[in-house]
Formats: C-alpha cells, structure tokens, sequence
C-alpha cells in the first residue's frame, strides 16, 4: 500500500497505484505523488494578475458549486442529480485549493443557487457552457501566469473542466 497526495488540491489517496484521477479535485494521475515527496504548490509572493484570476476562478468555482448542487437537489433522475452532486463537490474542492492559494477563508455564497431550472437538458446544457467558459479562462490565466506553480495549478482546472465538458456532451 502506498499513500499519495495531489499537488493540487493537496488530497490525501490510500492504495497500491495513483488514482487516474484525484477523487476530491479531478486533477489527473500526473499530479499525484508519493505522500513523503509531497510539497503544497508555493504561493508565497503572487503576482498581482495572478492574485487577480485567482480570485476571478475562485468566484466562478463558488457559482459553479452552488449551481450544480441547486441542479443535485433539483432533478428527480438518480442519473443526473448524482452526476451533479460529484460536479458540484469536485468544484467547491477547486474553491478550497484556490483559497490556499489566496491564503483566505473560502467564503459563504449564495451565488449560482437560483439559476437551476426544472429541465435537466437545460441543466445540462447550462453546465457545459459553464464549463467551456472555464477552460477558456483558465487557459488566459495559465498563458498570464509568471509563476510556473501557478501555471501548473490553472493548467490541472483547464484539464478537469474539459472532463467535465466530455461528461455534460455525454448527456446531451
């Protein structure tokens, strides 16, 4: 048995191989490593544009989370509500990550809870164009990065995200 860590969201894994993917973040099996080498990516001294796209992730990933959890709460398919459950977890541990970078306490938000509607396929379709705008951020914000840690960090979003475009385009 060997004990992992993601370097992104700083998660801790139990077993005989890495994970494909991170079970709290999504981040992908390349960004786990054995718990004894694990540092948190360094983010003592920011750049202000990262501080700046960092805070802007931080409040699309808090819409986000409330979103999906509105559309968990709301859909009466076992399929779907579950799917938007996992989603709505794996982007409020992307909240979370983004405050350790930030050094702050995530905040309470309401934001994205009154956008889900009766209509999963409307759902479904909010979520993907939801998640192919992060991508699209988070490739600005990787290419305006100074900070290869950062870079890195905006780098393992855009890879989840674009899972997640898969998944929703999976459902349409």
């Amino acid at each position: 048995m060997n004990v992992y860590r993601c370097r992104i969201c700083g998660e801790v894994y139990i077993g005989e191989e890495k994970p494909r993917t991170c079970p709290f973040c999504g981040a992908h099996e390349n960004f786990f490593v054995l718990a004894k080498e694990w540092k948190l990516l360094q983010s003592e001294s920011l750049s202000e544009i990262s501080k700046e796209n960092l805070r802007k992730a931080l409040d699309l990933e808090i819409d986000n989370t409330n979103f999906y959890k509105a559309v968990s709460e709301r859909s009466k398919d076992v399929y779907v509500s579950s799917m938007f459950k996992g989603l709505s977890k794996v982007e409020r541990e992307h909240a979370s990550a983004i405050c350790k970078h930030l050094k702050i306490e995530k905040p309470d938000s309401e934001v994205g809870l009154d956008k889900a509607v009766d209509s999963d396929r409307a759902n479904i379709e909010e979520a993907n164009r939801r998640e192919k705008r992060a991508v699209k951020f988070y490739a600005e914000a990787r290419n305006q990065a100074p900070e290869e840690e950062i870079k890195e960090f905006f780098k393992a979003l855009m890879e989840v995200e674009s899972d997640h475009i898969v998944l929703t385009e999976e459902r349409r």
